[in-house]
C-alpha cells in the first residue's frame, strides 16, 4: 500500500511540474510582449486625445451643426465589445463582458435596440452563443492591427449613422491601470460630447478653417478610427498583464502544492522504511 501511495505520489509531483513549467514560460512571453504593448499604447494616446479634444472643442460651438452630435434622437445603439482571443487570463474577459451585457439590459430597458460589434474571439463566440446580434467581428489584430480593419469598421459605423441604421455607438473594453489592475470601461464614442467650460476657456478660442463643420465631418473618421484603435492596444496590453499575473499565481500555487507533495512522499517513504525495518527486526527475532 505504502509503495503504491508513493508511486502516485511521484507521478503527481512530476505532472504539477510539468505544467508549472508550461505556466511559467506563459508568464515570461506575456511579460515580454507586455513591456512592448504598454510602450504602444502610451504612444498612442498622445495623439487620440489631442483628437479627441479638438473634436469636443468645435462640438461646443453651439452654432455647429452634426449628425454626431447629442440633438440627434437615437433608436439603436451600437456596442463595440472588445475581448481576448485567448483566456487563461484571469477574470479579464469575464469582467468585460459582464460590464457588456449589463450596458446591453440598460439599453434595451430604454426602449432602445442594441447591435453588436464584436472584436475578439472570446467576444465573439459569447455574443453569437447568446443570441446577441452581432453585425460585425474581428478577431487577430492585437498584436499588430491592420489599418484597413480601422478603416472598414469606420466606415461601417459612419454610413450606417448617416441611414441611421445606428443612433448612437458606445465602446466597452479594459483599460491598463498598472500591472496589478485592469480597470473594464464603457464609454461613449458617438454622440460626442462637448469639453468642459473651464477647459475650453483655459485653451483659449481656435479658428477653424475652412468652418468648424467641414473639418468636424472630416475628422469624424480619423476620432473613430484612433479611438478603436486607442482601446485596441490599451486592452490588450490589460490581456498580457492579467494573463502575466494570473500565470504568476498558477506557478507560485504549482509550487506550492509541489511542496505539500513532497512532504507527503516524503512521509510515506519513511513509512515504509520503518514498516521494512520492523519486519527486518521481527524476522530477525523469530530466527533466534
Amino acid at each position: 500500500m505504502a509503495t503504491a501511495n508513493m508511486k502516485a505520489v511521484k507521478r503527481r509531483i512530476k505532472s504539477v511540474e510539468s505544467t508549472k513549467q508550461i505556466t511559467k514560460a506563459m508568464q515570461l512571453v506575456a511579460s515580454s510582449k507586455l513591456r512592448r504593448a504598454k510602450e504602444k499604447a502610451d504612444h498612442v494616446q498622445p495623439y487620440f486625445n489631442t483628437l479627441y479634444e479638438t473634436m469636443c472643442d468645435i462640438s461646443s460651438d453651439k452654432l455647429v451643426r452634426s449628425m454626431f452630435l447629442s440633438e440627434q434622437i437615437r433608436k439603436t445603439t451600437l456596442l463595440i465589445v472588445i475581448a481576448g482571443d485567448r483566456g487563461l487570463a484571469g477574470g479579464f474577459n469575464h469582467n468585460v463582458l459582464k460590464l457588456a451585457t449589463s450596458r446591453v439590459m440598460e439599453i434595451k430597458e430604454s426602449g432602445r435596440e442594441v447591435k453588436i460589434l464584436a472584436i475578439g474571439k472570446k467576444s465573439i463566440e459569447y455574443f453569437e452563443k447568446r443570441g446577441y446580434n452581432v453585425v460585425k467581428s474581428y478577431f487577430g489584430i492585437f498584436d499588430n492591427t491592420p489599418e484597413e480593419v480601422l478603416e472598414e469598421i469606420s466606415r461601417f459605423v459612419i454610413s450606417h449613422m448617416k441611414m441611421q441604421e445606428i443612433g448612437s455607438v458606445e465602446l466597452v473594453y479594459t483599460t491598463f491601470v498598472s500591472t496589478l489592475t485592469q480597470e473594464p470601461m464603457n464609454i461613449p464614442v458617438f454622440p460626442i460630447e462637448t469639453i468642459p467650460e473651464n477647459v475650453t476657456a483655459a485653451k483659449g478660442v481656435t479658428v477653424y478653417e475652412p468652418s468648424p463643420e467641414e473639418l468636424f465631418d472630416s475628422l469624424v473618421p480619423l476620432y473613430l478610427s484612433g479611438m478603436i484603435y486607442s482601446a485596441i492596444v490599451d486592452s490588450y496590453a490589460s490581456e498580457l498583464a492579467a494573463r502575466r499575473n494570473a500565470m504568476e499565481n498558477a506557478t507560485d500555487n504549482a509550487d506550492e502544492m509541489i511542496s505539500t507533495l513532497s512532504l507527503q512522499y516524503n512521509r510515506a517513504r519513511q513509512a515504509q522504511i520503518t514498516q521494512e525495518l520492523t519486519e527486518i527486526v521481527s524476522g530477525s527475532m523469530r530466527g533466534n
